[in-house]
């Protein structure tokens, strides 16, 4: 326990003694910035995210889990029987229909729905009238 103790306030002490110093208000005001990637933050960090990145980053962790399972279970793929093979296959099966679900539900789509409306014209309008010559294909 000694030892610890003794231990902890020599790194500390080295720590205080080698570490960078504050020179001046400038040099500590951008300290106390954010860094990260080698950009400098600009605007505020309370913004309004989409929905969108929340759906992707809970898809990026179910299919990041499915592939843990599997790179677990694949050396002990002769050991564990078939058993273990027709579960690992019916948890991949689900995760793909719960995929294909997502993919047909729109949950994947990022931009605005576009809807095709059907357009009404009106009897004997100009639009009715005008007939559009097929080119031929050659």
């Amino acid at each position: 326990m000694a030892f610890t103790v003794i231990f902890l306030c020599i790194v500390v002490a080295l720590s205080a003694a080698l570490g960078p110093r504050r020179v001046g208000a400038a040099r500590g005001r951008s300290m106390s910035l954010p860094y990260e990637s080698g950009i400098l933050s600009t605007g505020s960090a309370r913004i309004r995210l989409p929905v969108q990145y929340y759906l992707l980053a809970v898809f990026f962790v179910i299919f990041d889990v499915e592939g843990v399972f599997i790179y677990s279970w694949a050396p002990v793929v002769v050991e564990a029987g078939w058993a273990a093979f027709i579960s690992v296959v019916t948890f991949v099966v689900f995760l793909t229909l719960a995929l294909v679900y997502l993919w047909r539900s729109g949950a994947l789509e990022w931009g605005p729905k576009h809807r095709r409306m059907p357009v009404k014209v009106p009897p004997n309008s100009p639009v009715e009238l005008v007939k559009i010559p097929e080119r031929e294909v050659v």
